[in-house]
């Protein structure tokens, strides 16, 4: 279930998902970039982050934030599992907290150390709660961290933000610059601070899930090219290239091989 944030939170929170995996057995799934931030919190049992050859299983906190990702990452469950994910803006969590985006760049991080108690207090009480309750309860926290920040970066990401979707990242950083007018030096800095991914790189993520959009109203007589095309690659051989790197897996796996929780999240194979 995905429920949007507030209008007083919908500037730094994009919106909250609720996610239950009812099944016993160990299942794994695969997160990858979508250009946001988030923090995940895991009630009943805790997510692993990887399980060697041994059977030794790395347990991730509870509850915890995770930056901008380079690639993806596996987690695994090993019980039923109650996920509630909260989907920062791309400048989200950087506008909440004032901390540099890119010092969160492929990290999880124990929410602890960025919320303070607190959070250790919240997540107690949202496995107490009902969905609707819960949505209450995180509102209630986020809205408590809003503080005025300089409008000046704002204005520079929006607009930004906006350039870049309207051309569903395809542009060059030249592009970006001349139309911002301020330099590409500028702009990278000033995403890296915000975002904490430069322009170049959000725009492959933003065109990646553009591409995953078309995907949603292919039918089956539609050619894969004609997707390929409209979602702005060159040809066939550049999308799997820049899929792989992102997802780890070609469009083709994506579409018949997986289980899509999430635009960013999917179930997948142990084998």
């Amino acid at each position: 279930m995905q429920v949007g944030a507030p209008k007083d939170l919908s500037p730094y929170i994009k919106h909250y998902l609720f996610l239950d995996n009812t099944e016993a057995a160990v299942q794994k799934f695969r997160l990858f970039s979508d250009g946001n931030t988030g923090v995940v919190f895991s009630l009943k049992s805790r997510l692993i982050s990887g399980i060697s050859k041994y059977e030794v299983k790395d347990y991730l906190p509870s509850c915890f934030l995770y930056g901008q990702l380079n690639g993806f990452k596996d987690l695994y469950s090993e019980n039923k599992v109650t996920l509630i994910i909260v989907v920062f803006q791309p400048s989200g969590i950087n506008q909440l907290l004032g901390i540099p985006a890119n010092e969160f760049y492929d990290s999880i991080i124990p929410v602890e150390d960025i919320f303070g108690e607190k959070a250790i207090v919240l997540e107690e009480k949202l496995s107490e709660q009902n969905n609707e309750k819960r949505v209450e309860l995180l509102n209630r926290f986020f809205r408590a961290m809003i503080t005025v920040k300089p409008a000046e970066n704002q204005f520079i990401i929006n607009n930004s933000l906006q350039f870049i979707m309207n051309n569903k990242g395809c542009f060059s950083a030249k592009q970006l610059a001349s139309y911002m007018g301020y330099s590409e030096k500028h702009l990278e800095r000033k995403f890296k601070e915000c975002i904490g991914l430069n322009p170049k790189k959000l725009g492959s993520v933003f065109r990646l899930h553009h591409f995953l959009k078309l995907l949603k109203y292919k039918t089956d007589d539609t050619n894969l090219t004609a997707v390929c095309y409209d979602a702005g690659f060159s040809d066939q051989s550049h999308l799997i290239k820049e899929f792989k790197k992102h997802t780890g897996i070609t469009p083709k796996e994506y579409l018949h091989n997986t289980g899509k929780l999430t635009s960013n999240l999917i179930k997948r194979s142990l084998l």
